[in-house]
């Protein structure tokens, strides 16, 4: 999502028959209806109503945008609320974003959407792998927007914020204003205006201000449609990194070897990290030694290693983390032909692959110790099944996705 934890701060996150019509509205019903209406949220809507109309927002807009919203979200608010229990495991946060099927996913959309990806780069002048691997990371290639739990109307999700959450308050009625005026512009219906539980939108999760500030019509249409146009929702993530001081031609970081002593903090020359013994992987050469470049051990010493250049920065512009910089780094760059990392990341355990994970998980459902996805990411829910597994025949309690527990699985 487009950095959440930023954007809070500074408001900078995409049947033919009677019967087939049926379901598709049922399916609807979540993102607009409510079991019963809030007093409370009603005498809060009447105000912010006037709030919206004095910052140019039509009574027709207002009113068909909240139509049938007459209560918050709990869902939100419990997601507002989640604290996670600890923070993933530099191995655990890589090995669930770059996997085999998202690389290989990236080289067919590569494919199929070359012409539009050459347009794009020739516009923006953003590398397209850079854009693929960011569309992965923000919605696995649009398969999110198909999920109606987690995509809900981004007008109730942002009114809840702004109604029921004291500490988003403030994020929730800018970005509600925003998205009314996206609403009022025609951009998009009501029907389709739907985003996470904190309001991003379409292929490459944009929040309502940074939608305004970056939405391009990449497709010519006349509309800027990030839950639809692939093509816009590629050129809109072009534009932000382009406005943020994207380096045609140039890459985000190399991975390198660093030497056993210590090496100073901060930014330095590359041709000075030459001297302190920091080199290329594989041999290689550095391009351009007068890059400035920050070395990056995410992992500590016993881990990969990287030096980052201006443009991995510009990618936190997109999400002020580190760890998703580097991800969006190295999976683009795996889509573009690259090898895997030469250093693994540490891991307490021997690794599967994607595919193997899926059968692990496949077999804790099996067993009843896991309700979630299969789909080869070992996260809270499948450490959960793993941890209640590892209990129930009374191995050392791990939790880890690890060769041995998928043996242990397939033998019992």
């Amino acid at each position: 999502m487009h950095s959440l934890s930023r954007r809070i701060g500074d408001f900078q996150i995409v049947g033919r028959n009677f019967g087939r019509l049926l379901i598709c509205g049922l399916l609807m019903l979540p993102l607009f209806a409510s079991a019963a209406a809030d007093p409370g949220f009603e005498k809060w809507k009447k105000g912010f109503r006037q709030q919206a109309m004095k910052e140019g927002i039509t009574a027709e807009t207002f009113d068909r945008a909240f139509k049938g919203i007459d209560s918050p979200d709990q869902w939100v608010l419990d997601k507002a609320s989640y604290q996670p229990e600890f923070k993933a495991p530099a191995w655990q946060y890589f090995d669930n974003r770059i996997t085999k099927y998202a690389v290989q996913r990236g080289k067919a959309k590569k494919r199929e959407l070359k012409p539009w990806l050459d347009k794009i780069e020739k516009r923006f002048g953003v590398n397209p792998n850079i854009l693929l691997a960011i569309w992965s990371m923000e919605s696995s290639f649009g398969a999110i927007l198909d999920n109606k739990t987690v995509m809900r109307s981004v007008v109730r999700s942002l009114a809840t914020l702004a109604y029921a959450d004291p500490k988003r308050k403030k994020f929730g009625t800018s970005q509600l204003l925003a998205a009314l005026k996206i609403l009022q512009s025609g951009d998009i219906d009501e029907s389709h205006l739907t985003g996470s539980w904190a309001g991003a939108m379409g292929h490459t999760q944009f929040i309502p201000t940074s939608y305004q500030a970056y939405a391009v019509d990449m497709d010519g249409d006349g509309k800027r449609d990030i839950w639809n146009s692939i093509p816009d929702a590629l050129g809109t993530a072009a534009s932000l990194l382009r406005e943020n001081g994207w380096r045609t031609g140039e890459t985000w970081g190399y991975e390198v070897e660093i030497p056993e002593n210590k090496l100073p903090a901060g930014k330095l020359k590359i041709s000075e990290w030459e001297k302190l013994g920091v080199k290329r992987v594989r041999g290689r050469e550095f391009p351009r030694k007068d890059d400035v470049a920050e070395l990056k051990v995410p992992a500590g010493r016993g881990g990969p290693a990287f030096l980052v250049l201006k443009n991995f920065y510009v990618i936190k512009r997109y999400n002020n983390s580190d760890r998703y910089a580097l991800a969006v780094g190295i999976l683009a760059d795996q889509i573009g032909g690259a090898p895997p990392l030469v250093e693994d990341w540490k891991r307490p355990f021997t690794r599967l692959d994607q595919d193997e994970v899926m059968e692990l998980q496949t077999k804790l459902k099996e067993k009843g110790f896991y309700d979630g996805e299969i789909d080869g990411k070992a996260g809270s829910g499948t450490r959960k099944g793993i941890l209640q597994f590892e209990e129930s025949v009374g191995v050392e309690l791990q939790g880890f996705p690890s060769k041995e527990v998928l043996e242990l699985l397939r033998k019992k």
